[in-house]
């Protein structure tokens, strides 16, 4: 059995470590931090979350919770950990970082199968088996190695980071306690505006100085995360349409919705900070501290954090990869996470899972798998080896990227969330059924080939 090499310890590294080294197969794992540090990260923890600490939805019938559920039922390592260190967060997934990161790198750490290497890999060998799994923030000297496997010019897109303040700066007697539409309870603290406060904040905002970009070709910005300025840009009542949105939420000084609205989610258990929800930036530290205390309720903001922004890569993965996650000219090696163009955690997760699967089945001389064609991880897989190459564009969960219903169902589902339950429940029997198979078939392995 050859040992498989696993380039990154983030979200998609560490889940295909796991899944690999959980099916036998002997993992090394290389992650190059702290020898090398990134432009966003702090710590040298696995899997160290350095944007928001929301896995987004939880809420059963939505596209992120079956993508969840996939993983939760595939034995997956990141969703075991999320649900120990889970902090309140309405209907979403969030997590105290700190505690994840750590939780993380003990488990890796203490894996019989798992060799963690703290060095950079910058050439990808040609005799192993190969993860890539890099991230985003990978490093040059890898960037250039990936473009040479790939063939293709490299791709970037922005990503920035959230402000986060600590709890017990934020002005209670104006910031309320509440979740849109009482969704979770009051896991929400909400900063809300009149449209005088709101006009305030917004000419502030567009006019803000923000750090130049460098080094870089161009910007493309991701549309699902953009930099709460840019937003501004594109009008005035964009944001209040966005992360600013008041509905579902009454200010109780008032009894009645306010014009826009922040919200702050908790960051931690020990419920001692918050992030602000929406508003990643680039704003130079200074302006954000004068533009974003103009917000009510928190004038006397102390920043634990400012947003930032960083580059991240990513590759033409329909070009490349197949639905296995393997490369089509070099099927020993295999990418997984946002450089093949996924986006958000639990999707890196989804794709490092898929990877870490097949890269053992790989080891053992078995079949390699796709996942079902109407699941969620079946979806970004398809997504990543078949969507068009003109204008690739990494993508989330959504209901969109899942196989049509068959007209029959959509006939007797006339109501968007009755399909999408529907939608869950056949992706979930489906996954059942093709886990048990899959299950099965490892059983079979000779125990010594295992070892």
């Amino acid at each position: 059995m050859k040992e498989i090499v696993i380039v990154g310890g983030g979200f998609a590294g560490v889940e295909a470590a796991w899944q690999a080294a959980e099916r036998g197969a002997r993992v090394r794992l290389y992650e190059m931090r702290p020898v090398r540090q990134t432009p966003a990260h702090r710590t040298d923890k696995l899997a160290e979350i350095v944007c928001s600490n929301s896995l987004k939805s939880d809420e059963p019938g939505t596209a992120p919770y079956l993508l969840k559920e996939e993983l939760r039922r595939g034995r997956s390592l990141v969703l075991e950990v999320a649900a120990q260190t889970r902090v309140p967060a309405g209907a979403a997934l969030a997590v105290d970082r700190h505690r994840f990161a750590e939780l993380i790198t003990e488990r890796i750490e203490a894996h019989q199968n798992i060799t963690l290497v703290r060095e950079e890999l910058t050439r990808v060998p040609d005799d192993a088996i190969t993860i890539i799994a890099a991230g985003p923030l990978c490093s040059d000297a890898l960037t250039e190695e990936i473009v040479r496997l790939t063939g293709d010019d490299q791709l970037y897109f922005y990503d920035a980071i959230a402000p986060i303040v600590a709890a017990d700066s934020i002005d209670q007697s104006i910031a309320f306690k509440a979740a849109r539409y009482g969704k979770g309870g009051d896991d929400y603290l909400n900063c809300p505006m009149s449209e005088d406060d709101y006009r305030r904040f917004y000419e502030a905002l567009v006019e803000a100085k923000s750090v130049p970009l460098q080094r870089f070709e161009e910007t493309r910005w991701f549309e699902a995360c953009l930099p709460i300025e840019e937003l501004a840009r594109r009008g005035f009542d964009t944001p209040r349409y966005g992360p600013m949105k008041p509905v579902g939420l009454i200010d109780p000084r008032t009894g009645r919705e306010p014009f826009a609205a922040v919200q702050l989610r908790q960051e931690n258990l020990m419920a001692d900070a918050y992030n602000l929800v929406g508003f990643q930036n680039h704003l130079r530290y200074g302006e954000q501290a004068r533009v974003l205390r103009l917000i009510p309720g928190l004038e006397q903001a102390e920043f634990l954090q400012y947003g930032q922004i960083h580059r991240n890569t990513y590759i033409r993965a329909p070009r490349v990869l197949q639905a296995t996650m393997q490369m089509r000219e070099r099927p020993h090696t295999f990418f997984a996470g946002q450089i093949s163009g996924v986006e958000g955690y639990v999707e890196s997760v989804a794709t490092g899972w898929l990877a870490g699967v097949n890269a053992a089945r790989l080891a053992f001389n078995r079949q390699l798998v796709e996942a079902p064609s109407q699941t969620a991880t079946g979806a970004l897989a398809r997504y990543v080896s078949q969507a068009r190459t003109d204008n690739y564009q990494p993508v989330n969960i959504t209901f969109a990227l899942l196989e049509p219903m068959a007209e029959a169902e959509r006939k007797r589902f006339r109501k968007k969330r009755e399909r999408h339950g529907r939608q869950v429940e056949l992706a979930l029997t489906q996954w059942d059924q093709w886990l048990r198979e899959m299950q099965t078939d490892e059983a079979a392995t000779p125990q010594a080939a295992r070892r």
